[in-house]
């Protein structure tokens, strides 16, 4: 047989596997089966500020701060969901689009403030953790272990389930997290449920004195922060699903160009629905609102989640000593309470960092494909296409997200075991946080608007989400630009 042949043959086999793509099923069923990123997108912003600030708002406000918890929502709403609109359009990161940008600065930028959370940010997320471990075991059951200890075997399990396991583990652990603490917070919530009148507050705006500090952390960190719609985009790429899962054999039967980071051009990342053989356009569409939908879902349930933190809070302890988070008052209806209450925390805290161990490790690893040459030439962190370089070479990007999963494990934990005194470093932290979310933020919609083809009509935002996202930025911003002005510069 020629090479022509062979390239025709090649091209025959191409599409007939276009054409045998198993369309997911757009059931309630099937879609919950398919659900994954924007569920671990979910339970990582489930975490500190949910637990603790919201139950803190509730405790010392009673139900007069409900108007913040839609407003952030509302407010951020888009730039995550450009980050994974985006993914499902083109089959590459959000990452692979900052790589067009002057000088690649936003992954310059990305790759030091991510390696600097990946030390202090998740510090503060496995101390979360750990506290609520330390209270199962050690105050409730009196097992003679320090919150560093718990904190070194949460952060050892998280990392040892992610490496054996991969995506498909860390979906399915997120899963399981999520029944666990939307079971645990009915079951507490439906006890004495909050008064209709309390819901009002939703559209009363008060800002009782001392509560500026409370506001600002809801804006700031729910549903959670902006960089981990970067991790979404990840994750979204790591499910397969739609077109990131065909992107590679789209461009061998030329439907899609090629991306070469190193002569980036916005336009090799669109991939154009219209090209497309009708089976293969049905199933990147089908996987397009699946994505969607697992992401509005899992919106929902984090921000019911928070407004039932802070609705108990308000119900049980509100007018209390001045700490919502001061939860063994809620206790008196009886001891089953207590557990309820912890093992929802506990899905909440731990879900947090050991996404983050997951997350963090995948924006830097795409960094580097995308800034560095060697790393490019080997690619991929999956284990179905590990190649023996890819697990040998130190550069390549399988080796650099497991050695930079170490990195996080290591200095997490000699910060929480008496490191440098973490209250300097988390501030900084928060700072580079709260300056990187605006831009985050602005260059999702960015690309997302720069980079699909109009004529894609069913993934291309909508004319009410283009005025609304870049509505919602802008003000963004300058709620983030008074936010750093009051709390860091004053």
């Amino acid at each position: 047989m020629s090479s022509r042949e062979k390239k025709e043959s090649s091209k025959g086999d191409g599409f007939a596997a276009l054409e045998a793509l198993e369309l997911p099923s757009m059931t309630f069923g099937g879609l919950l089966r398919n659900f994954g990123p924007g569920i671990i997108l979910m339970m990582t912003g489930i975490g500190t500020s949910h637990i603790i600030t919201a139950p803190t708002a509730g405790g010392r406000f009673g139900y007069e701060l409900l108007w913040v918890i839609p407003v952030a929502y509302i407010l951020k709403y888009y730039g995550y969901e450009m980050a994974i609109r985006f993914t499902n359009a083109t089959g590459k990161s959000i990452m692979e689009a900052y790589a067009t940008a002057w000088m690649k600065w936003p992954l310059w930028y990305l790759l030091a403030t991510t390696l600097i959370q990946c030390c202090i940010g998740q510090a503060g997320r496995l101390i979360a953790a750990a506290a609520v471990s330390y209270y199962i075991f050690t105050i409730y059951f009196e097992l003679p272990l320090s919150m560093g200890v718990y904190a070194l075997l949460l952060a050892l399990l998280s990392v040892i389930i992610i490496l054996r396991g991969g995506y498909l583990a860390v979906e399915a652990t997120c899963k399981w997290l999520a029944v666990l603490l939307i079971v645990s917070q009915l079951m507490i919530y439906l006890v004495e449920p909050a008064p209709l009148a309390a819901f009002r507050h939703f559209a009363i705006p008060a800002t009782p004195e001392g509560s500026w500090i409370i506001i600002g952390a809801f804006l700031g960190l729910l549903p959670t922060g902006m960089d981990v719609s970067l991790q979404a985009s990840e994750w979204v790429r790591a499910k397969k699903g739609g077109v990131a899962g065909i992107r590679p054999l789209l461009e061998n039967l030329h439907l899609a160009p090629r991306f070469d980071p190193f002569a980036p051009a916005k336009e090799d990342l669109a991939v154009n629905l219209e090209r497309l053989p009708p089976h293969a356009a049905d199933y990147c569409r089908r996987w397009m609102k699946t994505s969607l939908y697992d992401y509005r879902a899992g919106q929902i349930v984090s921000f019911l989640s928070a407004c039932i933190f802070l609705l108990i809070a308000a119900i049980w302890i509100f007018p209390g000593a001045g700490n919502g988070a001061d939860y063994p008052q809620i206790f008196s209806v009886g001891p089953w309470m207590m557990i309820v209450l912890l093992l929802g925390a506990f899905a909440a805290a731990f879900s947090t960092a050991f996404n983050y161990f997951d997350g963090w490790p995948r924006v830097v690893g795409a960094c580097c494909r995308n800034l560095f040459r060697k790393t490019a030439e080997l690619p991929g962190i999956a284990s179905a296409n590990l190649t023996p370089a890819k697990r040998r070479i130190w550069y390549s990007e399988y080796n650099i997200y497991r050695l930079t999963m170490l990195f996080s494990l290591t200095t997490s934990v000699i910060i929480i075991f008496g490191g440098p005194k973490p209250t300097a470093l988390v501030l900084t932290a928060s700072l580079l946080a709260v300056v990187i979310a605006p831009v985050i933020f602005f260059l999702n919609l960015y690309y997302c608007f720069a980079i699909i083809p109009k004529n894609n009509r069913e993934w291309y935002p909508s004319p009410f989400a283009t005025f609304f996202s870049w509505g919602s930025c802008l003000l963004f911003i300058g709620v983030s630009v008074v936010l750093m002005v009051t709390k860091f510069l004053r």
